[in-house]
């Protein structure tokens, strides 16, 4: 077998000396299918928050929690994943994430009144959670390395494309449909998935089967759930709730506890986290470049629809059709980016995205309630374009170095720190935005209500491109290293 070296320095196996089994295509294909299914329903509630409002007689303060308690608990299972994968088997984990996930769409669908409707996205929520992480083990598990790059374009299709659509879809459905056909249309689609990776899906659970340590499992609810829903506080706009500093400061003092409690369980037990994934520089690379790239991308989502129907008076379908080509891009291009990986290793690809990325940020900076539309267009397309060329290869780039022992964990910690940086984007860029309008409405800076806003949209525009600065510096270290032979020990392959 030969090995192809190229001047990144990264080592590159032919891919057609390691073709994937039509056994193991269908399992991908039921996981990614899934993965897409339940990210796509995590974005599709947006758009129809105002409606709620009216139909449930809720206030604003009241429906933010149909989004905010999704993150939580998200927050709060993710961490657990890693001791799933390693305790059940592939096909249990599917069935119980896919089950929870129909179950909650059903019930979401039938609901009642509000508090049905808040419970069924907890339970719809705890399905997602175990949906990401296991299809980025299966894929560490069941695809060679040097094609690696190609299955996980699919992947990045199903994390960046996914809450791209769901404000369309909803938006579309809205138009004509009631509300319940949000849910009514994605329950199908979401039980087909369920039977088809039912009957597809086989494996064993890991050799290790590690105890749950239940202290760490209480700490991730105050930890993770209290860093989300304090970011969440940061972005509200005077919600009348405890504030973010309270939140904040819990959230990271038990965040603190349990990264000190995973420390002392690897020597004397079973970690829910494997904190030992941090070990290996390309993964930790990978991960900051990664929480970068999610700030900017569900920053970017929540602001410019904000523009779009505040200052430029755009209706729900007209916003959700005009960010679709972007999307778009992704989806269509991710494949494709995953083909050029397993060719000339990630640095060419992510150092093209961060700076496109980058760029397109800082012009956004400079955005006017006269901009042209197409424009706005052309550069959401940019933008999508270079979280495209970063996605892939970061992904494939973090997780390829991991031995398979870290695997379940691994996915777990990037699956957590993704919900985090989503949760960290949104917040961040909107508090910047409403802080920097009032800002310059108080001042008298700005001459009209309009102009106050645009401040705030340049201001958030303008941290987001500062913060994707760093990325750009990130993606000049990464490389693709194989996986280590031991925890002390790594191939001369890989040593350069």
């Amino acid at each position: 077998m030969t090995c192809i070296e190229l001047p990144s320095g990264d080592p590159v196996t032919p891919a057609s000396e390691h073709p994937i089994s039509r056994e193991n295509r269908l399992v991908i294909t039921a996981l990614v299918t899934a993965t897409f299914v339940v990210i796509l329903n995590e974005t599709i509630m947006n758009v129809a928050l105002p409606r709620l409002m009216a139909e449930l007689r809720i206030d604003a303060s009241t429906v933010q929690w149909l989004a905010t308690a999704f993150m939580l608990t998200m927050s709060v299972v993710i961490p657990t994943t890693g001791f799933l994968l390693q305790r059940l088997t592939r096909k249990t984990v599917y069935i119980l994430a896919m089950g929870l996930f129909s179950t909650g769409t059903l019930l979401a669908a039938l609901a009642p009144g509000f508090g049905i409707l808040l419970l069924a996205r907890v339970v719809q929520a705890c399905g997602t959670a175990i949906m990401l992480p296991l299809l980025m083990t299966s894929v560490l598990t069941l695809i060679p390395v040097a094609r690696r790059g190609q299955v996980m374009g699919a992947v990045s299709i199903v994390i960046s494309v996914a809450p791209a659509i769901g404000p369309t879809l909803s938006g579309l459905i809205l138009q004509f449909l009631s509300w319940r056909f949000m849910f009514l249309t994605v329950l199908p689609i979401a039980l087909a998935t369920l039977f088809f990776g039912a009957r597809k899906l086989g494996g064993s659970a890991e050799a290790e089967r590690p105890s749950l340590d239940l202290l760490s499992v209480i700490l991730t609810v105050p930890a993770f759930g209290g860093l989300v829903y304090g970011l969440s506080q940061l972005g509200g706009e005077g919600s009348g709730g405890i504030g973010p500093v309270a939140p904040l400061a819990v959230g990271l003092a038990c965040l603190a506890l349990f990264t000190w409690r995973q420390l002392a369980l690897q020597r004397s037990g079973s970690p829910l986290l494997d904190l030992r994934a941090f070990k290996h520089p390309m993964y930790t690379i990978a991960t900051a470049l990664l929480v970068v790239g999610m700030i900017a991308l569900f920053g970017v989502v929540i602001l410019l629809p904000i523009y779009l129907q505040q200052v430029r008076g755009l209706d729900t379908l007209s916003t959700g059709l005009l960010l679709l080509p972007g999307g778009l891009v992704m989806g269509l291009l991710a494949p494709t980016v995953g083909k050029w990986f397993d060719r000339v290793g990630p640095v060419p690809l992510t150092l093209t995205g961060t700076a496109l990325m980058t760029a397109v940020l800082f012009v956004l900076a400079f955005l006017t309630a006269e901009t042209p539309i197409w424009l706005v267009l052309a550069l959401h397309v940019a933008l999508s374009l270079g979280l495209a060329l970063l996605f892939t290869p970061a992904f494939t780039s973090g997780l390829n170095p991991l031995p398979p022992h870290l695997y379940s964990h691994g996915s777990a910690i990037l699956s957590t720190l993704q919900q985090v940086a989503g949760a960290a984007g949104t917040a961040l860029l909107v508090g910047i935005m409403a802080a920097q309008a009032h800002a310059a409405a108080v001042s008298g800076s700005a001459t009209t209500a309009v102009d106050a806003q645009m401040a705030g949209f340049r201001a958030a525009f303008l941290v987001a491109a500062c913060v994707a600065v760093a990325s750009i510096v990130l993606a000049g270290f990464l490389r693709n290293r194989p996986a280590q032979v031991s925890e002390g020990a790594e191939p001369a392959a890989a040593m350069h």
